[in-house]
């Protein structure tokens, strides 16, 4: 007790966020050391044997594997995991060694690292509800990220970023200013080297050029089970339609509203008896759980797009 009574604040035996904060830091898990190679290419025959044994010869142990075939496209997808201890292989010298496998299959391939961490900018307009379940599952170890800043087009969620400890910045976005504030938002993904930017109930439509600078880097939660209902105000049309089912979807985001490859949804049962108010409620949980999965799948590497739709690896 003498660490936390001298380090960490206590208020009538709960101690504050921030020692919770040290807690969390003192106790999480250790970054394991892993390499993670996805492959998209035509299908053919040899391609598991061929990067298997590329791994063994270099001395790599598979930690996990898995695969996808999609015959109407003769497409072949996969995602492997090793361990780099004792590994001969790693990412400054993969390309090279790697680069007769991918030249004779045609292979798309990207290697991560697990100790790399990705860096996230949230952002978000007055809705809080999906922030506040991201920052709460990153604080606890669920998210292997950094969260580099929230910004938002509102001030609602300012006291929120500061309880957490994130950069909150504050752009406000308007018919007539909108490539000024876009132009502001690249400016801190550049200096903070953003490599993910999370969409938490961020109620603008980004421009053509936003959406170019960030292929694949860009995830949104939508509140209804695309593609029904696409664009504003869903709960209202749901409920004016009578559905019996509401849904969330998280999803890339391209250039074309709310139709970018589907990552995540679900969905929950609706009654007659329920209101508007009621189907909101439900669809705040189905959206939370809904981005946070998109979200830390993204950062696990285990996404691969494709023809507008995506593979999620165990």
């Amino acid at each position: 007790m003498h660490l936390f009574s001298r380090d960490l604040s206590w208020y009538n035996g709960v101690f504050t966020y921030k020692a919770a904060r040290i807690c969390a830091t003192l106790f999480m898990t250790t970054i394991k050391n892993t390499a993670t190679l996805l492959v998209t290419c035509p299908d053919q025959k040899g391609i598991v044997a061929a990067i298997a044994d590329f791994l063994l010869q270099h001395d790599a142990n598979i930690l996990h594997a898995d695969q996808h075939q999609d015959a109407e496209n003769n497409l072949f997808l996969m995602r492997v995991e090793w361990d780099l201890n004792g590994s001969k292989i790693n990412a400054d010298n993969f390309a090279e060694h790697f680069a007769d496998i991918a030249s004779r299959f045609k292979m798309e391939w990207q290697l991560k690292l697990a100790q790399k961490r990705p860096r996230l900018a949230i952002m978000v307009s007055q809705y809080d509800h999906c922030l506040a379940d991201l920052l709460h599952r990153h604080q606890g170890g669920e998210l292997a990220c950094d969260i580099a800043m929230i910004i938002s087009n509102h001030l609602d969620t300012a006291r929120l970023a500061e309880f957490y400890g994130i950069p909150f910045h504050h752009i406000v976005v308007t018919k007539d200013n909108k490539a000024e504030a876009e132009a502001k938002q690249f400016a801190l993904f550049d200096a903070a080297e953003v490599d993910l930017i999370v969409l938490a109930r961020y109620m603008q439509i980004l421009s053509a050029d936003f959406v170019r600078r960030y292929p694949q880097r860009i995830i949104n939660i939508h509140h209804s089970f695309l593609p029904a209902f696409i664009g504003a105000r869903p709960y209202h049309r749901a409920f004016e339609r009578g559905v019996k089912l509401i849904g969330a979807t998280s999803h890339y985001v391209t250039e074309v509203l709310d139709e970018g490859p589907i990552i995540e949804q679900d969905i929950d049962r609706i009654s007659h008896r329920d209101q508007v108010e009621d189907l909101i409620q439900k669809g705040r949980d189905l959206e939370r759980i809904v981005l946070s999965r998109a979200v830390r799948w993204h950062i696990e590497n285990r996404i691969l797009p494709y023809a507008n739709k995506t593979v999620i690896f165990d």
